[in-house]
Formats: structure tokens, C-alpha cells, sequence
């Protein structure tokens, strides 16, 4: 049996960014409460997908997730296509194409798309099975740590218990994800639209058909998605091959539709003396670049590795020493703030019926399709490099 260790840590959380920092921690041998951790309701079928980056890759075999998820589970994005709404006229509006290529780039591939319930189940049974892990119900009483993790995203109660105070602005779309089949191979291409208004995003994976199936995940205003939303399956793939204009072949639902309201939100602390928010407890950004999961694994790297330092260098202070846990807040400023303002800009820039904006974005599509280092520098960025 292994060695009995002292609680120090309770992480508040049930979801995959809660999970990872459980096991994160709990490989620098603190003992760890996990609250929250419920199977999820066999009826309900996730149609929930992420595109992750290589470094929540590399975080997830260090925590032997990686490894552990079905091979049809995740999906290699080779190449990605984006579009802009001049290139459907013949590129009056100055072209605005995109394209990415793992293969130009000099990397093995851009992304990974992966199924949530998949990556949720791999890391349940770490969880299970990891040392220095205990897990709690979600309103079993905890008893007192040295240090609170708020994993409980971005409805947290906990956070306002603590009186943070949480600044969201309301984008007023929605956000729409299913699972699609296509009658053509996807050949590991991403492809994506901006147009006024909305942001369209076909995630190549190999569900629910090998090699011939797509994660949706489109954002549109309330009143289209609610007109959306009551389509039905017929009705609604028609809509997605008029989107699309059939370059993704003939696309039929494989799934129910759900959509959740989509928002900027930001946290006024995220830590404080015993306690630190990550993920969308601390931040939420707009999905078009698929960063949001990337941002909150992010966090978790960053929180493991002030914690690994502190027993390398600084045993003496406590693991909720708030001078240790500002150090993570000024490691995940930047980055997070930086991806909040380039998802938000890109969401305005797009949205903007105008058309002087049109063409403005259009030709910065083109313009960064030119120049090579911008494009890799994009791409490095992306990949969490």
C-alpha cells in the first residue's frame, strides 16, 4: 500500500481541467482532495470536441492520459483551411484564404481534435488509480487544506464565496456543436469560415465514421441559432451545405445539436492567500481558435511547475503561500490575457457587416497567407510553443 501522505490540496472540480490538476499535484507527492468527480448521464450523448495543442499533448502523456484514449478518439489536424467571406466572390473583397500545413511548418501536425467524453473517461480512470488521490462527492463536507484549486468553471460558486468579483460580456451568440458524417474523406483537414456574422469550424475526426467524420462548432447570433436549432436534421444539413458550399462534402447530422451562450469573462483575482482559480473558473474566451481547453491545461502546467520549484528551492513556505501562488498569476497573465484580446478582436473584426471591414479582413487573411514567418510565428503560437 502506498505511504499515507497529508491532505494539503483540495482541488475543486469535475471537469478535465480539475482531473489533470489532481494528478499534476499529485505526482509532486501532495496529497490531493478531488471534489466533484460524477459519471456523466449514460442518456446524454456528448457531442463536446477540442482542438488541443502540443503542449497540453505533452502535459497529458506526462500525466499517462494520452496514451490511455481510444485511437479513434483522436484525430490529427495535417492541414487548415480558413476562409473569409471574399473568397465565395471571386476574391472582390480581396481573396481572404488561409491555409496551414503541418508539413510546411516543419511539425508532425497542428492540432489534435479529441472527444470529451473520451479524454473525461482516460482521466477518470487515472484519477482512480493514481497515488495520493482521494476523491470526495460533490457535497461531501471537505476537511481543511492548505491550499484550494477552483476548478469549477465559469458558474463557480466557490469564487464568489470569495468574493471575486467575475466581469462578463455577453457577445450575444451562440455556440453550436454536433458530431457530423461527410461523404468525402477529411484527410486531417480543419477548415474554418468567418463571416459577418458568424464563425463556422469543421474539427476533422474519426467519429463517428473512420476517417469521414467532423466536430461542428459554429457560432451565430441568438435569434439565427434558435432558427437553427428548430431545423430539422434535413433542414439543418441543407444549412450546413449552403455554409459550407459543399468543399467538405455532403455533411449529415450524426448527432443531436446542443449550443450554450458565448461570452468574454474574466476573473478580478485568481489568486489569493490558500486558494487560485484555473480554467474557465479564472477566464473564458470565445471559441474561434479552440484555445479555451488550451488555456485552462495551460494553468495547470503552470500552477505544477511553481509548486515543483517551491520543493526544489523554497520547502520552508506552505503550498497556499500567496507570494507562491502569485507567481502563477503572473505566468498566466499574459498569455491569457493576449488570447482573450486576439479572440475578441477577431470576433469584432469578422462580425462587422461593413463593407470597409470586409475588405479590411479579407486582405489581412491574404497578407499573413504571404508572408511565411508571420505564418509560423501564428502557427508556433497555436501549437504552444
Amino acid at each position: 500500500m502506498p505511504a499515507m501522505v497529508q491532505n494539503e490540496v483540495l482541488v475543486r472540480g469535475a471537469g478535465i481541467v480539475g482531473m489533470s490538476t489532481a494528478l499534476a499535484l499529485s505526482r509532486l507527492g501532495l496529497g490531493v482532495l478531488l471534489q466533484g468527480v460524477a459519471e456523466p448521464a449514460p442518456a446524454v450523448q456528448d457531442v463536446r470536441a477540442y482542438a488541443l495543442n502540443a503542449a497540453s499533448v505533452r502535459l497529458l502523456t506526462t500525466l499517462k492520459v494520452w496514451d490511455a484514449l481510444p485511437p479513434d478518439a483522436r484525430t490529427a489536424v495535417l492541414d487548415m483551411r480558413i476562409e473569409g467571406d471574399g473568397a465565395a466572390d471571386g476574391g472582390s473583397a480581396g481573396g481572404g484564404v488561409l491555409e496551414f500545413s503541418a508539413w510546411t511548418q516543419g511539425v508532425s501536425e497542428l492540432a489534435w481534435i479529441v472527444d470529451a467524453a473520451a479524454l473525461e473517461t482516460a482521466l477518470r480512470s487515472a484519477v482512480r488509480f493514481a497515488p495520493h488521490i482521494t476523491v470526495l462527492a460533490p457535497e461531501q463536507p471537505a476537511p481543511a487544506v492548505v491550499l484550494q484549486v477552483l476548478a469549477e468553471g465559469k458558474t463557480s460558486r466557490t469564487r464568489s464565496d470569495l468574493g471575486v468579483q467575475w466581469t462578463r460580456h455577453a457577445y450575444g451568440h451562440q455556440g453550436l456543436a454536433a458530431r457530423l458524417t461527410t461523404s468525402v474523406p477529411h484527410v486531417g483537414v480543419a477548415r474554418q469560415w468567418f463571416r459577418s456574422p458568424d464563425v463556422l469550424a469543421l474539427l476533422p475526426m474519426d467519429q463517428p465514421q473512420p476517417g469521414q467524420g467532423y466536430g461542428l462548432v459554429w457560432s451565430v447570433p441568438e435569434q439565427r441559432a434558435q432558427a437553427l436549432m428548430a431545423l430539422n436534421d434535413d433542414e439543418f444539413g441543407a444549412a450546413l451545405m449552403q455554409a459550407t458550399a459543399g468543399v467538405a462534402g455532403e455533411l449529415r447530422l450524426a448527432s443531436a445539436r446542443m449550443q450554450w451562450p458565448l461570452a468574454l469573462a474574466q476573473a478580478s483575482a485568481v489568486h489569493g492567500p490558500g486558494w487560485v482559480l484555473l480554467g474557465d473558473a479564472a477566464h473564458v474566451v470565445h471559441p474561434l481558435a479552440g484555445q479555451g481547453l488550451n488555456l485552462g491545461l495551460a494553468d495547470v502546467q503552470a500552477l505544477a511547475q511553481v509548486l515543483q520549484h517551491r520543493q526544489n528551492a523554497e520547502a520552508w513556505r506552505s503550498v497556499g503561500d500567496e507570494r507562491l501562488l502569485a507567481r502563477y498569476a503572473r505566468l498566466r497573465w499574459a498569455p491569457t490575457r493576449a488570447m482573450a484580446q486576439l479572440t475578441d478582436g477577431l470576433l469584432h473584426l469578422f462580425a462587422s457587416p461593413g463593407p470597409a471591414a470586409r475588405v479590411l479582413r479579407n486582405r489581412g487573411l491574404d497578407v499573413v497567407q504571404r508572408l511565411g514567418p508571420l505564418k509560423k510565428l501564428l502557427v508556433g503560437r497555436a501549437l504552444g510553443g
